[in-house]
């Protein structure tokens, strides 16, 4: 191979459009990376697969500048509950904290969601998106990956395709990326290639997925406000509202029960019947779906990383399929971009699997635990959760424990499983995602921490300037990972009542309105002039105690292997 062809033409390889390929590729090139996105579909696929994301998600796309963009068209705060099938109310959900700076339960509809974040790649030259063209093969080396592409005859997501082998490799194409991402699916043609195998399960009971529309001019889903799991023994039931009329209904198919029956159309009207009057409504599609829960072994072979279902599927139980993978752009983007850059070693990348892998088995087995809360047929043991669910609600602890939905997995990475230092207590703030609270600045302007923080490290002082604690060289160093310096008080308190308390030129100074980091910050043990090393996608490298920033400092530079001029020593 030519020096002409080993040269890499683009930073990052990404093979697959949906909303990990889409979110990975805004946010890559809103950090400056060149990016081609290939995608077996001629077409945009049209119909809606996940409906829900959460707060955390929402914040991820806030950091690839498309939240205002994608909230315009979501149901936010929305109600969740559990119901009987005579319509009693076992259990709802009514979140209107926003830790994370936005609303916690949302509900849209895909292919807005996704129509939206592709004319977001539009901001960015340097990415590109090729419909139409199929991943076939790679070849990677020391340098880079060589991705083989063919011209596609499409994925026939509507419906289950005979043959989904790639086209013959008469017409392959070749592109040079320093990294290729599969975001390709759960039928990963480039983890089919790696040999990586996926562990798990696969349910024994299939689910109809069925979505509709209310025609033009009636209003007809009205009495259906709310997303439902209707605890029904004899057909557990999902019923999901969406914007513009839209509405999901999911039916788990019992035994005895055919695809061939389930999805003629007659017995689909039959069983929308029951909630809906069929006359008013479109009925967009309806499909039979067996779900897995699913882990890929590995998630990195040298160049070459997984991500989305390619890397793990989840059933859809607690929503969380599609937010698993917008979580795994989020870690991949500023790794990828900090090594590509020269600011880390290639090494970096193997945290990312450390730290997103036991996360995503973690929703799994929530979603796993839900399906089995929901999905009973069990008369006695749907008696026994009944009797367990009202009990719960009653108890305090246990009301707040599912109030506040703590049963969901926390954006905290295990213990040795993170790039950051160990935590110095159990509950220390180490490799756990800060909240992200409304802080005020000086002159009373709002914004949300992240905004403040820009794209890069950051070091936050609780109540002190955390380049006080610092050299002039460490300084030079943090330049390059385009380090801001944040002073945070709690809201009312800033230094004041004699002209001794006055700074001048301080670093940034804000109050946390809200009060979100400075609580965590006391409930980890911290006193003010502590400080927090802040990564780009806002998880805690590290929390030093006063006066002892310098040590912490020296372990961020030698873990990425930079030196005084803030480039890496060594590609290891």
């Amino acid at each position: 191979m030519s020096k002409k062809t080993t040269e890499p033409q683009v930073d990052v390889v990404i093979s697959g459009l949906g909303p990990t390929g889409l979110t990975l590729a805004n946010l890559l090139g809103k950090r400056g990376l060149s990016v081609v996105v290939l995608e077996r579909e001629p077409q945009f696929y049209g119909n809606a697969r996940a409906v829900y994301t959460d707060d955390e998600c929402l914040r991820i796309f806030q950091a690839a500048g498309m939240a205002e963009e994608l909230t315009r068209d979501m149901l936010l705060n929305a109600t969740f509950q559990w119901l009987l099938p005579d319509g009693q109310v076992l259990h709802q959900l009514i979140q209107n904290a926003r830790p994370n700076g936005w609303p916690v339960n949302n509900l849209f509809y895909q292919p807005l969601l996704e129509t939206s974040l592709a004319e977001g790649l539009a901001r960015y030259p340097q990415v590109s998106v090729r419909r139409g063209r199929e991943f076939t093969r790679f070849i990677q080396d020391d340098q880079g990956v060589t991705v083989m592409h063919s011209e596609s005859r499409g994925a026939n997501y509507s419906k289950p395709a005979a043959d989904q082998t790639p086209a013959a490799k008469n017409g392959e194409e070749a592109l040079r990326a320093r990294y290729l991402v599969a975001c390709d699916g759960g039928r990963s043609a480039v983890r089919t290639q790696l040999g990586i195998k996926m562990t798990g399960q696969s349910f024994p009971n299939p689910w109809i997925v069925v979505d509709i529309k209310q025609k033009e001019g009636e209003n007809c889903l009205r009495h259906l406000p709310y997303f439902s799991f209707i605890c029904d023994p004899e057909c557990p039931t999902v019923s999901c509202r969406q914007p513009y009329g839209h509405h999901r209904f999911e039916f788990m198919l019992m035994p005895g029960q055919t695809r061939e029956h389930m999805e003629n159309p007659e017995t689909v009207r039959a069983y929308l019947g029951k909630y809906v009057d069929v006359s008013k409504v479109e009925i967009l599609r309806s499909l039979v779906y067996t779900f897995n829960a699913l882990v890929a072994e590995s998630w990195r072979s040298g160049r070459v990383l997984l991500a989305g279902d390619a890397a793990h599927m989840t059933p859809q139980f607690v929503g969380q399929g599609m937010n698993a993978g917008v979580r795994d752009a989020y870690n991949l983007a500023w790794k990828l971009e900090a090594v590509i850059k020269g600011r880390a070693r290639d090494s970096l990348l193997d945290s990312y699997q450390s730290e997103r892998r036991p996360h995503a088995k973690a929703m799994i087995d929530l979603s796993i635990h839900m399906k089995n809360f929901v999905s009973t047929s069990n008369p006695l043991l749907g008696a026994l959760r009944n009797v367990a669910t009202r009990t719960a609600r009653s108890t305090p602890g246990i009301r707040e424990y599912l109030a506040e939905q703590k049963f969901k997995p926390r954006p905290r990475y295990e213990s040795g499983a993170y790039f950051g230092l160990p935590r110095t207590r159990r509950n220390g703030v180490e490799g756990e995602q800060l909240p992200q609270p409304q802080l005020a600045d000086f002159d009373c302007r709002q914004a949300l921490l992240d905004e403040v923080l820009g794209e890069g490290y950051a070091l936050i002082g609780y109540g002190v300037d955390p380049r006080a604690q610092l050299t002039t060289a460490d300084q030079q160093v943090l330049a390059a990972l385009d380090v801001r310096y944040l002073t945070l008080y709690p809201a009312g308190g800033r230094p004041q009542g004699t002209l001794s308390t006055c700074i001048a030129g301080a670093a940034d100074e804000w109050e946390d309105m809200s009060g979100e980091c400075i609580r965590r910050f006391r409930e980890a043990g911290h006193v003010p002039g502590a400080v927090a090393i802040v990564r780009p996608d806002r998880f805690v490298f590290a929390m030093s105690k006063p006066g002892q920033l310098q040590a912490a400092i020296d372990a961020l530079i030698e873990q990425l292997g930079m030196h005084s001029s803030g480039q890496q020593q060594v590609a290891s």
